[in-house]
């Protein structure tokens, strides 16, 4: 893939997103949840799947709580049962509970709409800080998971051997105006077609564009011989 195909990669990836259920996360933005509400599920969704945070948000967490400062009036055992079964609930729980005592001393109660200050709350690394920017205050930003970084290194977009490197480089190679959207359509994407393993490249709608699909492609061509 080159950065010439980026808009046309684009184009066919949110069709298909928008087609699909969506991630959680951006589910949640089109129905209108706050801003606390979206970095809760964000730092809840971290590997777990995305069936298993819409059902403790809508089931257990966010009917008792609707505010950061509400944590306050739990112990720390039942934030962990509100939160269970997400996978690391044992840390998660302690960063919320600690979560309104940060953001009262650092930023006055309120939600930080950069990903310097996000990165400052407990539980929130740069992944989880560009999908609030990007999904709950619509600023660019770029959040880049397993899903992104995996498929822009098949693609041939990128070489990056971690996710915060694949961030900074798209940060260089694309257009600001696709930053927001990039990751809904490649974790969409990458949950249902482009998986770790065994990836369903026959008939991917953008393996044109794709080194790994094409590279599958002359191997099999030069078994067949």
């Amino acid at each position: 893939m080159n950065k010439a195909d980026i808009s046309s990669v684009h184009k066919i990836l949110m069709e298909d997103f928008i087609s699909n259920p969506a991630p959680v996360i951006d589910l949640m933005a089109a129905q209108g949840c706050s801003p606390f509400q979206i970095l809760v599920a964000t730092i809840l969704s971290a590997r777990t799947k995305d069936e298993t945070t819409s059902k403790v948000i809508k089931e257990k967490l966010f009917p008792n709580v609707k505010q950061a400062s509400d944590f306050n009036r739990f112990t720390l055992e039942e934030i962990e049962q509100m939160i269970f079964p997400v996978g690391f609930f044992h840390q998660k729980a302690k960063a919320l509970k600690q979560l309104p005592v940060v953001l009262e001393e650092r930023f006055g109660g309120e939600i930080p709409q950069t990903i310097e200050e996000l990165c400052e709350l407990p539980g929130v690394g740069r992944k989880t800080a560009n999908l609030v920017v990007a999904v709950a205050f619509k600023k660019p930003a770029i959040c880049v998971d397993v899903h992104v970084h995996r498929i822009n290194n098949r693609l041939g977009l990128v070489a990056t051997s971690t996710p915060q490197e694949t961030e900074f480089t798209l940060r260089e190679i694309l257009p600001q105006k696709y930053w927001c959207s990039w990751n809904a359509c490649f974790v969409s994407f990458g949950q249902r077609r482009c998986r770790p393993i065994n990836p369903h490249c026959g008939d991917c709608p953008i393996k044109r564009f794709c080194n790994y699909a094409k590279s599958q492609e002359k191997q099999k061509a030069c078994g067949e011989k």
